[in-house]
């Protein structure tokens, strides 16, 4: 698989996130342990959007977002789950793309005995499942997606679907806004039915 470079990922955050629909991601384990999955869902937080983490401007939480276009931003929420995000803009503008599905494609027996489940529809389709099956936690905090090293971005191995688009999913603040991607009719992809068709 070959890695994105920086210069191909849009330095948008809604143009990043359509963009990222159909690609690869890929963690790096220990013992030559790999983890893939195609990208079939993600939301843009953008520059001034107060449901954005960067909205309150830099903090020790999230400066990973202030980084260049490609860095991972990581957090902990709800007491029991890591989010993994993309950050979108130039260095120094905070916003991310939070990577809310994947399509698991190689290692699922590893993501099986990381989620502690072996139904295969249930182990990447949500935040929450995905960092958990792709062993996401802390120590990937500010990783370069476009460089060789425990996460990182490949290109996309099938062609992509049809891409939907809708409102953001689980958030209070700037709801309604079409900030939301998703390969429409793929069964990883999370939410409720009438934001997957």
């Amino acid at each position: 698989m070959r890695h994105l470079s920086r210069q191909e990922l849009p330095q948008d955050s809604v143009t990043l996130a359509r963009y990222l629909i159909g690609k690869t991601l890929v963690r790096e384990l220990p013992r030559g342990r790999r983890l893939t999955g195609r990208i079939v869902e993600t939301e843009a937080y953008l520059p001034g959007d107060a449901a954005c983490h960067a909205y309150v401007g830099p903090t020790p939480r999230n400066r990973a977002l202030f980084m260049a276009h490609g860095h991972a931003y990581v957090y902990f929420i709800y007491g029991n789950h890591f989010m993994l995000n993309v950050s979108s803009e130039s260095e120094g503008v905070g916003a991310g793309v939070l990577l809310r599905a994947v399509e698991p494609l190689e290692g699922v027996e590893l993501m099986q005995k990381h989620r502690g489940s072996t139904r295969l529809r249930e182990l990447t389709s949500g935040p929450g499942k995905l960092a958990q099956a792709f062993k996401i936690d802390m120590n990937l905090y500010g990783q370069d997606y476009c460089t060789a090293g425990p996460l990182w971005l490949a290109e996309a191995l099938q062609p992509v679907g049809r891409i939907g688009r809708s409102r953001r999913i689980g958030i209070n603040k700037n709801a309604q806004r079409l900030l939301r991607f998703y390969e429409k009719g793929n069964p990883f992809v999370s939410g409720p039915r009438a934001l997957r068709g």
